[in-house]
């Protein structure tokens, strides 16, 4: 069966989703995650300090600065403002989907591991993600 949850973010960073996967899952299988936009990204990553998650999108910062950034001044698509052709970019170097096994019930995920949405843009966005669990096949030989 498959899912849509809908994510609100206040501007760029990552926004953890993992206690919202939980309810999605049983037996054993995988759950695939689909995010539905080109802006934004999902990401498995530490979720015990949230300095990862800020360090992770400082350097990402670094590597693709907004259109207005002096070394940004080749980009062609920038209709949408500044951020939006680097939201693209840094887009197509995450996930836009993820695989997580599930075993009896519950997800597979290490100790220190999270599921996070990962937006891009700089204002608010309403994101959304598909959720399918995907029941183990039975072997009946």
């Amino acid at each position: 069966m498959a899912h849509r949850l809908i994510i609100d973010t206040s501007g760029p960073g990552l926004y953890e989703i993992t206690g919202r996967l939980p309810a999605l899952v049983s037996g054993d299988g995988v759950l695939s995650l689909f995010i539905r936009h080109t802006s934004a990204s999902l990401l498995i990553q530490e979720n015990a300090d949230p300095d990862v998650q800020t360090d992770l999108a400082g350097f990402l910062d670094r590597m693709v600065p907004p259109a207005n950034h002096p070394d940004m001044r080749w980009l062609r698509h920038v209709m949408e403002g500044p951020d939006d052709m680097p939201a693209h970019i840094k887009a197509a170097f995450l996930p836009t989907s993820l695989q997580i096994p599930v075993l009896g019930g519950r997800l597979g995920l290490g100790t220190w591991q999270g599921v996070y949405l990962f937006e891009h843009r700089s204002r608010p966005h309403r994101r959304e993600v598909l959720a399918s669990m995907i029941p183990a096949m039975s072997s009946t030989g």
